[in-house]
């Protein structure tokens, strides 16, 4: 079930093992009446044969009761109408990953999410596209050198910008963070947007690059579940971004719970969805120091 819900609590996760078995109970509605069970009762004289063919034993409910009612409490099915589950007649059901993906559909959330954050360096973005939000993975990585920066992941001019000016505010802040001059003069440093066919642009992962490089150099892996945007100066602002409605919708999608947004982006927040709202938390940031609060979860 971590597959369709990841709320804290359980009321989610009832709803959907209620779906799971209306579903089930949908098609066995269906099935049609075995003729040996009901000579069987029959002969038994265990319950009467009701109009639909269907015995009830007596003081019980029967599927058809359930599912259409009939006088007693009614429960509206909750199944996918495109599902390829077929539950054979007379069979028990065994609720496996199949037969939850056949009633509720694909997974709502991917699981490699956590797996990519398992590590220090990697941040997750968020970016805008003519089709809608998506989420970018940002990665940094070191190795001995010279003091050089790579940039790869087909990402633009304006990108490429701001990765340099994440390099220069992390040395600016050197001595805060305790680093030397030999951590960037003797190692070289490659920032990846991976999804490398795609091309990608804009300054909204200046945020997101600055906190991979810092996460990176300071051996402290970002908090799970967690996903930014923002535009960063050399001084350390966090200046506000565009698409703010599709990026949140993206990051819902995904199943990220909490959001670092510039603290100016906070009137935007009128435009984004209710339910988007209620999926995620929302940090809302002036600088970079507050970041590195909030995305790492202690002093660096």
């Amino acid at each position: 079930m971590e597959d369709y819900t990841r709320e804290a609590g359980v009321r989610e996760l009832e709803r959907q093992i209620g779906s799971v078995c209306r579903g089930i109970a949908a098609q066995v509605a269906q099935w049609p009446v075995n003729e040996k069970a009901k000579v069987e009762d029959k002969g038994k004289g265990v319950g009467k044969a009701k109009g639909d063919g269907e015995a009830n034993v007596p003081g019980e409910t029967s599927t058809q009761d359930l599912i259409h009612g009939n006088g007693k409490t009614q429960v509206k099915p909750v199944v996918n109408t495109n599902s390829k589950l077929k539950l054979e007649p007379g069979q028990p059901c065994v609720v496996t990953p199949k037969v939850v993906r056949g009633i509720l559909g694909p997974e709502r959330y991917d699981r490699q999410l956590d797996t990519r954050l398992s590590q220090a360096g990697v941040v997750v973005g968020l970016a805008y596209t003519p089709v809608g939000g998506e989420i970018l993975f940002i990665e940094a990585t070191s190795y001995a050198g010279k003091g050089n920066i790579m940039l790869t992941g087909q990402i633009g001019d304006v990108m490429k910008e701001s990765a340099n000016a994440a390099l220069s505010l992390c040395k600016s802040r050197a001595g805060k963070h305790g680093w030397t001059d030999e951590t960037f003069s003797k190692r070289d440093l490659h920032i990846h947007v991976p999804a490398g066919a795609v091309p990608k642009d804009g300054p909204s992962a200046g945020v997101a690059m600055f906190t991979a490089l810092v996460s990176l150099l300071s051996g402290v892996k970002v908090k799970p579940g967690l996903a930014m945007t923002g535009e960063i100066t050399l001084r350390g602002l966090v200046l506000p971004i565009g698409g703010v409605k599709e990026k949140t919708l993206a990051a819902a999608r995904a199943g990220i719970r909490t959001v670092i947004l510039p603290k100016r982006n906070q009137r935007d927040m009128e435009e984004v969805d209710a339910k988007v709202k209620k999926a995620l938390k929302f940090i809302f940031v002036e600088n970079v120091d507050e970041l590195l609060h909030h995305a790492l979860g202690r002093p660096v």
